[in-house]
């Protein structure tokens, strides 16, 4: 009942803002959805629109106006999509599980333990290869602008109830939750556990009652999903890093002025920037790593250990990729792998 209540008031919601003119006046409205609380200092969604707004609204004097609608209220992450499509709003983040289902070349990026540092991913977003996936996702879909790839939160860690994950053995078993991709089920099976799909309202539930014995996601997700409530022990396995997808509405980004849409692209970047430094804070404070070692048991995969889940992985999820993507995709994939091991053999701030 809860379910049909909430489904009628965002249908009612979104026919209201489809029967509400675009200008008002003299101001453009850009209507932005994302699936994560209202609160900048929590999770790194509402970080970046926080910024996106504030800098879009003071930079244009108010004549584009940021509406924001967090926590799902306009649907799923995957409406989004549809939405901004259809130009029902102007702006969303997609998840990579959201927009497989519209673009399955972003599978590309779901290559297990891809990079060694943050540093690492911030170089391939923001280079050649980011570029090239925005420039595709723009051209496939046809009525979407890209412009970047915020953080979700960092690195993928996993969480359980049954023991410690400290070696390859230690894996084995155990169920883990994967968003509906077939490169992150492929992770878990080559690492000896049982991959088990499932969408993200029910997680916490499914972990609660044992139906999974864990999940795997960045730390802010972690914490603000509160799955130290119903897990015991956290492995730092950085294994895969999977960021947001910024896309605007084309019709919409078409539309604005040259010094309108120099303001949109400065506040996406502005709000890249602040979203990755949030994540970082969490990670390091009481509301992220330092907050979980009191609740939970939290080890870190050693370098031996870290190699051996790589060589059991990465391998794999690459053929993987390979039998499944078309041409544009395996050359997508071609130019990520050449991108990060370039990243990663760059010495940062050396």
């Amino acid at each position: 009942m809860k379910k049909i209540i909430t489904s009628i008031a965002a249908t009612s919601l979104l026919a209201t803002l489809a029967a509400m003119p675009l200008t008002a006046n003299a101001e453009k409205v850009l209507r932005f959805a994302h699936d994560n609380k209202a609160d900048m200092l929590e999770n790194p969604a509402h970080a970046f629109t926080g910024v996106f707004k504030n800098i879009v609204e003071a930079a244009s004097n108010g004549e584009i106006r940021v509406e924001i609608y967090p926590s799902n209220q306009l649907g799923s992450a995957k409406e989004h999509i549809q939405m901004v499509r259809d130009g029902q709003i102007q702006g969303t983040l997609s998840s990579t599980g959201a927009l497989a289902g519209y673009y399955p070349r972003i599978g590309v990026l779901d290559v297990p333990f891809a990079f060694n540092s943050n540093a690492s991913t911030y170089e391939v977003l923001d280079g050649s290869f980011g570029k090239a996936l925005a420039a595709d996702i723009d051209a496939s879909l046809g009525d979407v602008k890209v412009l970047g790839f915020p953080d979700t939160g960092g690195f993928f860690s996993v969480t359980n109830s049954k023991r410690a994950i400290n070696t390859l053995e230690d894996f084995k078993g155990i169920r883990i939750r994967t968003m509906t991709l077939p490169t992150h089920q492929k992770i878990i099976q080559s690492l000896g556990g049982e991959a088990y799909p499932l969408a993200w309202g029910e997680v916490y539930s499914s972990l609660q009652t044992g139906v999974i014995d864990g999940q795997m996601n960045p730390i802010p997700t972690v914490t603000f999903a509160k799955f130290d409530e119903v897990q015991e022990y956290l492995t730092l396995t950085n294994h895969l890093f999977a960021p947001y997808t910024l896309m605007l509405n084309k019709a919409f980004y078409d539309g604005l002025t040259d010094e309108e849409r120099k303001i949109i692209h400065f506040a996406a970047q502005s709000g890249i920037v602040a979203g990755r430094g949030l994540s970082r804070v969490i990670e390091a404070s009481e509301r992220g790593l330092e907050g979980l070692k009191k609740t939970m048991k939290v080890n870190a995969l050693s370098a031996t250990e870290r190699e051996r889940f790589r060589e059991a992985t990465q391998p794999v999820v690459i053929e993987d990729i390979r039998q499944v993507q078309d041409g544009k995709g395996v050359e997508l994939l071609d130019l990520f792998l050449n991108e990060t091991q370039q990243a990663n053999d760059k010495l940062y701030l050396n």
